[in-house]
C-alpha cells in the first residue's frame, strides 16, 4: 500500500471524522423532526460516512488482523450501517382502503418514499374478498380481538393465489408487505347514469372508520364522471355488537342511507335512486371497506442477520478474552501465567 494510500485511510479512519459524522447525524435527526420533510440523505449519507469510516479503522489497524472475533464484530456494524442508510434510501410507507370486492391497481391514498425506490406496485394486484373483525363487549367495553382477511393476488411475475392476512399477518406480494389495520367502516356503492347517456358507472362512499367513529357516519361525495357533490349519511337501525358476548363487524340488515345536496333530502333503500341535476344516482348496496399499511423494506432480514452476527461475534471475542485467563475467587484477580504448570511467570 502507497503513503498517500495510507494516508488517506488513516484520515477516514479518524475519531474527528467519527465525531463529524455524530454531529451530522444528529443533525439530520432534528431536521426531520422539526421540518417534517422526509428528506432522508440527511440520514443515510453520515451512515454511510459511518461505514467508510469503520472500513478505514479495519485496514488501517492490524488489531482486527490477530483478532477475528472483533474483525467478524466491527464488518457486521460496517453492514448495519450500509443497510440502515439503502433502507432509508429505498424504503416505502403507503396507506390504501379497498372495499369488499374491490381490487388495487397501485393507487394509495398517502404515500411516501425514498429517493431511490423502484416503485412497482402498479405491476400487482390485491382483491380485498371479504374481512371478519372479532370483538368481545364486556361491561359495555368494547374490544377488539383480532381480524382474519381473505384477499386474492396476482403477482408481478403472473403467479396468483389467495391468502388469509392479519394485523400480525402480512400479504408479502413483489417485495411489498401488505397488513390490515384497526381503520376499517362502511362503504355505500352507488351507480351512477349520467344524464347524457354515456356509460353507467360505479361507484363507493368510504364513510369514517366504524365503530370508531360511529356518530360520524357520514361524507362528502361527487359520483364519478358528475359535477355535482353530495353530501351521504348513514343511518344504522340496530345494534351492530352484542353485549356480553363475541361478535363481529357486519353489514346492518336495517340501514338506510341519506342523500342532501343543498335544501334537498332522500332517505334511500338499496334500489332506491335519486336524479340530480346531470343524471340519475342508485343506491345498489351497503358493504365494507379494510384499511391497509403497505411498506417496502427489503433490507429487513439482512439488517436482523447482521445484527445477530455482530452479538455472536462479541460473545467469541468476550469468551475468548476471559477463557483465556481464569479467574481466582480468593485475591479477585485473573490467575496469571499458566494454571496448568503451576508456575507464576
Amino acid at each position: 500500500m502507497s503513503n498517500v494510500a495510507l494516508r488517506i485511510l488513516r484520515a477516514l479512519a479518524s475519531l474527528k471524522l467519527t465525531l463529524v459524522l455524530i454531529i451530522l447525524l444528529l443533525a439530520g435527526v432534528l431536521i426531520i423532526y422539526y421540518t417534517h420533510t422526509r428528506f432522508v440523505w440527511a440520514l443515510a449519507v453520515p451512515f454511510i460516512g459511518f461505514a467508510i469510516n469503520l472500513a478505514a479503522t479495519v485496514l488501517t489497524n492490524p488489531v482486527f488482523r490477530r483478532q477475528m472475533a472483533l474483525l467478524i464484530f466491527h464488518l457486521a456494524l460496517i453492514a448495519i450501517a450500509l443497510l440502515i442508510a439503502v433502507d432509508w434510501l429505498t424504503y416505502l410507507k403507503g396507506r390504501i382502503e379497498i372495499v369488499e370486492g374491490e381490487t388495487f391497481t397501485g393507487q394509495t391514498m398517502s404515500e411516501e418514499s425514498g429517493p431511490l425506490h423502484n416503485r412497482r406496485l402498479e405491476n400487482l394486484r390485491l382483491t380485498n374478498e371479504n374481512f371478519t373483525v372479532n370483538y368481545t363487549n364486556t361491561d359495555g367495553r368494547l374490544r377488539r380481538t383480532d381480524t382474519l382477511n381473505q384477499v386474492a393476488w396476482v403477482a408481478p411475475d403472473g403467479r396468483s393465489g389467495r391468502s388469509i392476512i392479519g394485523d400480525q399477518e402480512p400479504l408479502l406480494l413483489g417485495g411489498y408487505r401488505f397488513y390490515t389495520t384497526t381503520n376499517k367502516g362502511f362503504a355505500p356503492i352507488f351507480s351512477w347514469r349520467p344524464a347524457d347517456g354515456s356509460v353507467e358507472k360505479i361507484g363507493a362512499v368510504h364513510l369514517p372508520s366504524f365503530p370508531r367513529d360511529y356518530l360520524q357516519q357520514k361524507n362528502e361525495w361527487k359520483p364519478p364522471g358528475s359535477s355535482t357533490s353530495v353530501w351521504i349519511l348513514l343511518q344504522i337501525e340496530e345494534e351492530i355488537f352484542l353485549r356480553d358476548k363475541p361478535s363481529n363487524l357486519r353489514v346492518p340488515d336495517k340501514h338506510k342511507v341519506v342523500v342532501r345536496l343543498n335544501d334537498q333530502r332522500w332517505e334511500l333503500k338499496p334500489g332506491d335512486s335519486v336524479r340530480l341535476p346531470d343524471g340519475v344516482l342508485v343506491y345498489k348496496e351497503l358493504r365494507k371497506w379494510m384499511g391497509y399499511d403497505v411498506s417496502y423494506n427489503f433490507t429487513l432480514p439482512w439488517l436482523l442477520a447482521s445484527s445477530i452476527l455482530a452479538v455472536l461475534s462479541m460473545v467469541w471475542h468476550f469468551w475468548r478474552k476471559f477463557a483465556a485467563r481464569p479467574w481466582n475467587p480468593a485475591s479477585g484477580n485473573p490467575v496469571s501465567g499458566n494454571p496448568s504448570s503451576g508456575h507464576a511467570n
